[in-house]
């Protein structure tokens, strides 16, 4: 890793996450300057690379301060260290077929890093977040998917060809339903956004006195894991259910976690944990209750700070700090 620059340069950075894609111009403390954001009706497979493309060019035509060095990238998938090029990316396949840094570099004129959308959020938090002066971290992002980072000694670690991460895709559930992946009852399965909502929804079929059931009905579209996190937060007793249920399954993965790597601390991310406490404290519980007790006294559990924000200023300091 690079020494950082001497602060005369601000940093853009993208977030294409499963359904949205975001950007950030930001300075080289860390600070937030200007966001930029695409829904899931305005994205384009056939596009997106010129929609990046367009989304820095706004990005840099609102800028009145430093000059912009780099542009940071995260993306849903995997990234192979070696070769700088997508290897999967489920939700936009056609970018593992084209070299994205290339392309963009190109069309933007400036340096481009690349990484998985997990290891910029984790990059985030350490720079500038809830990690802030740890050493050993583990980052969860509960959203569309579920992300992970390894950071140890300070530094992502990203295995022997930028792999590393994939807690999503642990097996909780060998009788489960099967995975986007291929395998059956991955974490990703019962604790991902959309599953918390199918979930909701198998047991709303039954139980129709839920505040949610309204938003259940298969016409409407809209309901989604953040619904059911801030209806758990208005105390709706299904919502808080569902929530303790999910937390009780992050809890099992992360005990192994725990036990394996021996970690400082475990930031939890992502859109599903504005629920808060209400997820974070079945998690803490159940990681007692599964890990070795020297093991867990020894790890902090707590929410991301950078919230929805955490991929676009990691990804920027990801091109900040790039050697």
């Amino acid at each position: 890793m690079a020494a950082k620059d001497n602060g005369d340069s601000n940093y853009i950075g993208i977030d294409l996450g499963g359904n949205t894609l975001k950007g950030a111009l930001v300075s080289s403390a860390g600070d937030l300057l200007r966001e930029g954001r695409l829904e899931p009706e305005e994205l384009s497979q056939d596009r997106i690379i010129s929609q990046i493309a367009d989304m820095v060019a706004n990005l840099r035509d609102a800028e009145r301060g430093p000059r912009i060095a780099s542009i940071g990238i995260g993306v849903p998938g995997l990234v192979n260290s070696r070769s700088n090029r997508i290897e999967i990316l489920p939700n936009l396949p056609d970018l593992a077929e084209v070299d994205l840094i290339a392309e963009l570099s190109e069309r933007t004129g400036l340096p481009v890093v690349l990484d998985n959308d997990a290891n910029a959020a984790a990059y985030g938090e350490l720079q500038a977040g809830a990690a802030a002066g740890k050493r050993d971290v583990f980052y969860v992002s509960l959203g569309t998917g579920i992300g992970a980072a390894l950071i140890i000694s300070g530094n992502i670690y990203r295995g022997a060809t930028g792999f590393a991460g994939e807690f999503g895709h642990m097996t909780i559930d060998p009788e489960g339903i099967e995975c986007r992946c291929g395998n059956i009852g991955c974490l990703e399965t019962i604790a991902s956004g959309p599953n918390i909502v199918r979930r909701t929804r198998e047991r709303l079929y039954r139980d129709r006195t839920s505040s949610l059931s309204k938003l259940a009905l298969p016409r409407n579209r809209e309901f989604t894991a953040l619904d059911i996190a801030r209806a758990s937060r208005e105390g709706d007793e299904m919502a808080q259910v569902m929530m303790e249920r999910t937390g009780m399954f992050l809890g099992i993965a992360l005990a192994a976690v725990v036990n394996l790597l021996n970690v400082e601390l475990i930031v939890l991310g992502g859109d599903v944990m504005e629920a808060g406490d209400l997820i974070l404290k079945p998690t803490i519980k159940e990681v007692r209750r599964r890990a070795f007790p020297p093991s867990f006294n020894a790890c902090e559990m707590v929410i991301a700070k950078l919230g929805a924000s955490a991929g676009v200023i990691g990804a920027a300091l990801l091109a900040r700090d790039h050697r």
